[in-house]
């Protein structure tokens, strides 16, 4: 079981690297002519850069508390707000006509629900 948290732990904690380093470094018209970025042709880019921000915290936060051993509660505490987060882009990608992109926000969701639920202290 611990070995599949870890997994899934870096999996997310690759997905939050990768799109948020997408997020911050990439200009917003570029990302709005990505297959699944045209939502930030609407969003101010402050709000992009701010999200991908959150996005890179989040990668570092799926890991690094377990790894060294500090403060290993905000490894769940991080999982469970990648879940609000997935909701908000699912919701997102939807109304953009991304249906596809929802679906994979919905794994993602999953996948740190379990993370969530098997790392938060019994």
């Amino acid at each position: 079981m611990d070995l599949a948290l870890w997994i899934a732990a870096g999996l997310l904690a690759v997905v939050a690297l990768t799109g948020g380093a997408g997020k911050v470094f990439v200009r917003r018209e570029k990302l709005a002519a990505a297959p699944g970025g045209e939502w930030t042709a609407d969003a101010a880019p402050g709000f992009v850069k701010s999200l991908g921000a959150l996005e890179l915290l989040a990668a570092l936060g799926l890991v690094l508390p377990a790894v060294t051993g500090i403060a290993p509660v905000l490894v769940p505490v991080t999982a469970a707000c990648w879940v609000l987060l997935m909701v908000g882009a699912m919701i997102t990608h939807v109304r953009h006509g991304s249906a596809g992109f929802a679906v994979l926000n919905l794994a993602y969701l999953a996948v740190a629900a379990f993370v969530a639920w098997g790392r938060f202290p019994a």
